[in-house]
């Protein structure tokens, strides 16, 4: 095969790749244009990103003292839940994100809540008995170290990661994480990746 039938090739399943990638909006706009629509009622506050960003590997620990960080559940989509024992609109919120991963969690799906700041462990365990928090491990992140690197100010706030551990999403304040409308967003994402 000659330099120039070779350029030739190249150059027409470059030019294939590109109208691939530009008629998919996942590839082209993020998944922006596929969750838009999606969104009602409390995911109206949802802010959904042109393009998925990065995060850094920071730790975390579990309530043994064990280390974890977002990176250890690449795969699945998760759905990464700051909040703190003293914030009321986190409080109301934990029964609906222990619903959502009794509903959804699996092979492709997590909910991952990290008490953030200073929260007592034993605080933490009175709650989860008195609200039957039973699908969510207790996470902390006792110096806010994991909410600075992601840019958390304020509580609660909520984050979306794809399969690939980037940010896709982020809404701040309380929410109805079991709405129709949460649900449908988080299968959108889950499915976009599994298709990708």
């Amino acid at each position: 095969m000659s330099t120039r039938t070779a350029t030739k090739i190249v150059a027409a399943s470059l030019f294939y790749l590109a109208a691939i990638v530009g008629a998919n909006p996942v590839f082209a706009n993020g998944l922006k244009p596929v969750l838009e629509p999606l969104r009602s009622g409390d995911m109206r506050k949802l802010v959904v990103h042109s393009a998925p960003k990065d995060l850094r590997a920071t730790a975390f620990t579990d309530e043994g003292g064990a280390e974890h960080d977002l990176t250890d559940d690449l795969g699945k989509v998760l759905l990464v839940n700051f909040w703190a024992t003293w914030c009321a609109p986190c409080r109301e919120e934990m029964p609906e994100l222990n619903a959502l991963q009794h509903e959804m969690g699996g092979e492709d799906f997590k909910v991952i809540a990290i008490a953030t700041g200073r929260n007592s462990l034993a605080g933490i365990k009175k709650f989860y008995a008195e609200e039957e928090i039973d699908a969510l491990p207790i996470f902390l992140d006792g110096r806010s170290t994991l909410a600075r690197a992601t840019g958390v100010l304020g509580l609660p706030v909520t984050i979306i990661l794809d399969q690939d551990g980037r940010e896709v999403a982020r809404l701040q304040g309380g929410a109805k994480w079991d709405s129709e409308s949460a649900k449908s967003i988080l299968k959108t994402v889950i499915d976009q990746g599994a298709a990708s």
